[in-house]
């Protein structure tokens, strides 16, 4: 995580987040206040991270990798949205900017950046996302799979390369078959694809397979696949995507 992040973390009066991600900063946040919910409870979470917040208790609300990437931020932003409430960010604090705006009407918020998971993985892999790159999530438990199909094949037939989140789960076991064959209606079945597991955390796991193969790797919902486009190259244990400089350059 950033030193931003670090920092901020030390100086809330209470921490709000999944509680799998508030075992990992424990050693950082130490004793505080601590609002922790389980899978699929994310409206709650916010909920009480923002009445807290509201309260005048400074309030942390942590999410894996980056909190605007398939994350967090864009549900407080929502919720605050429907609440009518008024936000500044909090690095400026221009609360006399807002009309009428009133101190128990405004919330301070900063969305602080992290390291998702899709450049994390890129770089345990090598340099995969050199050039364009789509990233889909396989999750259709708030998007609709027809929704999720038109993405894949855009992305596939667009020649992107494609970092694919949630790529299967207990109850999901199916969705990862139906994008392989999506995308080798555009691409050779020898493509590189790579697959890291809980990048820089316990129990990291990186591999690199033939596009035919993915459906049958081991994966789960810590696990990201970087799927390449048709310029992309394994070499050695790495993978690469070109960016064009061949064709310009002699190198």
């Amino acid at each position: 995580m950033s030193f931003r992040a670090q920092e901020l973390l030390q100086k809330a009066d209470a921490i709000a987040g999944y509680s799998t991600y508030i075992d990992l900063i424990k050693e950082i946040i130490g004793n505080k206040e601590i609002i922790s919910t389980g899978m699929t409870k994310e409206v709650e979470r916010v909920e009480r991270a923002i009445t807290t917040a509201m309260s005048g208790t400074s309030c942390a609300l942590v999410s894996g990798g980056d909190a605007g990437i398939y994350a967090m931020a864009g549900l407080v932003f929502e919720i605050c949205r429907k609440k009518g409430l008024k936000l500044v960010r909090y690095e400026t604090g221009q609360k006399d900017d807002l009309p009428d705006g009133k101190d128990d009407d405004v919330l301070e918020i900063e969305i602080v950046p992290g390291i998702p998971a899709l450049a994390s993985g890129a770089a345990l892999l090598g340099a995969p996302l050199t050039h364009d790159f789509a990233a889909v999530s396989l999750s259709d438990l708030l998007t609709p799979w027809e929704t999720i199909e038109k993405r894949l094949d855009a992305a596939a037939s667009a020649d992107f390369v494609i970092a694919i989140y949630n790529p299967k789960s207990k109850k999901r076991d199916w969705q990862l078959a139906k994008a392989r064959e999506i995308i080798l209606k555009y691409r050779n079945e020898n493509t590189p694809v790579g697959i890291v597991t809980s990048a820089m955390r316990d129990h990291q796991k990186i591999s690199i397979v033939p596009l035919k193969d993915i459906d049958s790797a081991e994966v789960g919902m810590q696990t990201t696949l970087f799927v390449g486009n048709r310029s992309s190259v394994q070499y050695l244990d790495f993978m690469y995507t070109p960016r064009g400089y061949s064709g310009k350059y002699k190198l």
